[in-house]
């Protein structure tokens, strides 16, 4: 389960009156993949949460430890992200990253698709889809477009390059950085990838459409 308040995340676009969004999903790899009702979206106002759960719930049971995130403070921080480039047209994205090889930088790595738990933003790459297959992406409910939502990695930052590490965080001593070695959730997915949801467009109250990659 994601909690999120607007006022935590300023470029969150909600719909009118609300100004909370819980995310909820079922811990089961082969559930939260696709849309189904073990996934569900809920916008909320705020004010309107009055009796507060001291103790967090949890599932009757749990199909995959890893998918259960450990209870934690979440604490945003904005940053500049660029579109992936299977997002770009092939000539303006072979021009950037001929651009990023003369300053040193990975345009994949270091510019386009910050790492971590992640509200908005642009969508992870699809390494493994094809062109015609962006139509997984619409609601199943009404057809609409989709937008990011909420991505849920299996870890926070690319200790590789350390460009996206969060303010604050800092890589183990003892340990040497690689991609995801800072994981505070310890939520995994399938043995490594990203779970992304997407809202519908038309009609936030309908369905997400939640992806594997």
């Amino acid at each position: 389960m994601a909690q999120l308040y607007a006022r935590d995340v300023p470029d969150m676009t909600c719909p009118q009156e609300a100004d909370l969004l819980q995310v909820l999903w079922c811990p089961f790899d082969d559930a939260v993949e696709g849309c189904s009702e073990a996934v569900q979206v809920r916008w909320r106002r705020a004010a309107d949460v009055t009796d507060i759960l001291v103790a967090v719930p949890e599932p009757a049971y749990i199909g995959d430890d890893n998918l259960v995130p450990t209870p934690c403070v979440v604490h945003p921080e904005q940053v500049l992200e660029y579109p992936p480039a299977d997002e770009l047209e092939e000539e303006l994205w072979k021009r950037l990253y001929r651009w990023a090889e003369g300053k040193a930088l990975s345009y994949r790595g270091d510019l386009s698709g910050a790492p971590g738990w992640k509200a908005g933003g642009w969508p992870t790459p699809f390494t493994f889809w094809e062109p015609d297959e962006e139509d997984e992406r619409r609601c199943p409910t009404c057809q609409a477009s989709t937008s990011p939502l909420l991505t849920v990695p299996s870890g926070e930052w690319d200790g590789e390059s350390g460009s996206w590490r969060p303010a604050g965080d800092e890589p183990e001593a003892d340990v040497p950085p690689y991609p995801g070695n800072v994981n505070p959730t310890q939520v995994t997915v399938s043995r490594g990838y990203t779970l992304q949801f997407y809202g519908c467009t038309g009609d936030p109250r309908h369905l997400p459409v939640t992806v594997i990659q």
